[in-house]
Order: structure tokens, then sequence, then C-alpha cells
């Protein structure tokens, strides 16, 4: 059964946009309140990615070994099995992109917010891969 990866498909294009945004040349000349709205549209797109990366994981780890090898795991373990099935390369850095997502309940804080937004720039690559890891295995 193949699994249906319009949602994640969309969230990862929504995310890029943003990020390209982000790196246009008229960015720049833009005001403070506009920049800080852009980036927190970035880090919301994140958060949103984020979360469909790690279920269309599960989903898939589900279909391919069954819910009783997936069911009640720990994320940092469903990374490590996504790893080990080839839908991501390092388990460490989606850790870090799940502790940057439960950063985000903190985006108040400058600081942490620009963490988070440059965490997402790198996110989004990763991202890409999983999508086309699941895209070649999907079927």
């Amino acid at each position: 059964m193949a699994l249906e990866l319009t949602s994640l498909k969309k969230a990862i294009a929504s995310l890029d946009v943003t990020i390209q945004l982000t790196q246009d040349e008229g960015f720049l000349k833009l005001s403070t309140a506009m920049k800080n709205g852009i980036k927190s549209g970035v880090i919301q797109n994140f958060e949103f990615t984020y979360e469909l990366c790690w279920k269309f994981m599960k989903r898939y780890l589900e279909y391919q070994l069954g819910s009783s090898y997936v069911d009640g795991i720990s994320r940092i373990e469903l990374f490590r099995l996504s790893a080990e099935h080839h839908l991501i390369e390092d388990v460490a850095i989606w850790k870090s992109y799940h502790e940057f997502r439960n950063l985000t309940v903190h985006t108040y804080d400058e600081e942490t917010a620009e963490e988070i937004f440059h965490a997402a720039t790198i996110f989004i690559l990763d991202a890409k891969k999983f999508l086309v890891s699941l895209e070649t295995r999907n079927d």
C-alpha cells in the first residue's frame, strides 16, 4: 500500500518558499517587522513540516514492519529505525530537529527564534532528502 504524500510535499514546498523569501536580496530592504513576520512564517512552516516528517516515518515503518514494531517507541528510536531503513541518514541531526521543534513554543525569545530559523534552513535539505527516500520506496 502506497502512502499518499501530497500533504508532505505541500508542507516541504511551503517551507522552501518561505526560506527562499529570506534569501532574496529584497528581504534585506524590508522593515524589521516584515523580516520578523517572514521568519515567523519559516518557523511555523518548520514546525508543521517536521511534524509531518516524523509521522510519515512512522507510517512508512508501520507498513513495512508492522505496527507492533513502531507503536510506543520513542522519537529517537523512530529516527534510528528510519536510518536503518534508509529513510534518513543522520539520527543525531533529526534528534536536533526534534529539540528545535520543542523550542518553537519559546519563539518570543529573539535569540531562540533565530536559532530555530537557522535550523529550519538546514532542515529543509533533510526534509527534501527524506521525501525523495519515501518516493523511491513508496509502492
